[in-house]
């Protein structure tokens, strides 16, 4: 089971967009996922409608035992194959007890999910901020996932979650690797947009993924009608679709080669 926290310094990028199209590419390809709901805007919750829940992530930071993620977990309204763990506002007090108890809080509720949920893949949607709920989504995760927009605070935004994720790997997750920057919402005709994208990809290289995703409206739609882009009838989504899948793979390539699940050696 491949866990990957996707987060972003600032708001307003696709993060939960990004999040979504990788779990309905995993569903497209018959693999089971799971959407753990961090952010407190409850975006991903929303998008996924499920129809039945009974505990939320705050009941899962409330009482972090091993086990505790797997009984927060229902099904979505993608079907069975998409689980999700719901946000709510309460996520959002910065005096909630099971934040200020720890930052592994989620990683020791996570114990036991792999057997429990039969997940091939767990996407962790990180509030757009470095705090305390981005740091227990980091020390959970395999692989962290960087969005971000061609804009003018890009590669600041860039610099500061990456050292944020370097932070969480020292103290507190070992095995936590970049898996890569997601360029989203690219609009290749503007010159800010190419030159910004070019100022990413000269600082960190192939840890920028290619092809960025542009900007689609499908994307959108999809989400508002509460059905993966994949299953969205046009060109514009089947171009989205096409690119999130191959992310998921390129993911998947990744935890095979370093070897998520093992302690990672250090630099």
């Amino acid at each position: 089971m491949l866990v990957v926290t996707v987060l972003s310094r600032k708001g307003g990028v696709g993060k939960t967009s990004v999040v979504l199209g990788l779990a309905g590419a995993a569903l497209a390809t018959g693999r089971r996922a799971l959407v753990v709901d961090l952010d407190p805007q409850a975006n991903a919750t929303a998008a996924l409608d499920p129809p039945d829940v009974r505990r939320t992530i705050v009941d899962v930071f409330a009482d972090a035992r091993p086990g505790s993620l797997a009984s927060a977990a229902t099904p979505s309204g993608w079907g069975d194959a998409v689980g999700v763990v719901t946000a709510e506002a309460e996520l959002a007090g910065s005096d909630h007890p099971g934040l200020q108890a720890g930052e592994t809080r989620l990683r020791v509720a996570m114990n036991g999910l792999a057997k429990r949920g039969g997940y091939d893949v767990v996407l962790v949607d990180c509030p757009p901020s470095l705090g305390r709920l981005t740091t227990n989504g980091l020390a959970a995760g395999h692989l962290a996932l960087i969005v971000a927009e061609p804009t003018l605070f890009a590669l600041l935004g860039a610099q500061q979650a990456i050292a944020a994720v370097e932070v969480v790997r020292r103290k507190h997750n070992l095995r936590l690797q970049p898996a890569g920057i997601v360029v989203n919402r690219m609009r290749p005709g503007l010159a800010e947009h190419r030159y910004r994208l070019a100022e990413l990809t000269e600082a960190y290289g192939h840890l920028v993924l290619s092809p960025p995703i542009p900007e689609r409206s499908a994307i959108d739609k999809a989400q508002g009608a509460g059905v993966p882009v994949q299953r969205w009838p046009s060109p514009g989504a089947r171009d989205a679709a096409r690119i999130y899948g191959a992310y998921l793979e390129r993911l998947l390539a990744a935890a095979t080669d370093r070897g998520p699940l093992t302690r990672s050696r250090k630099r």
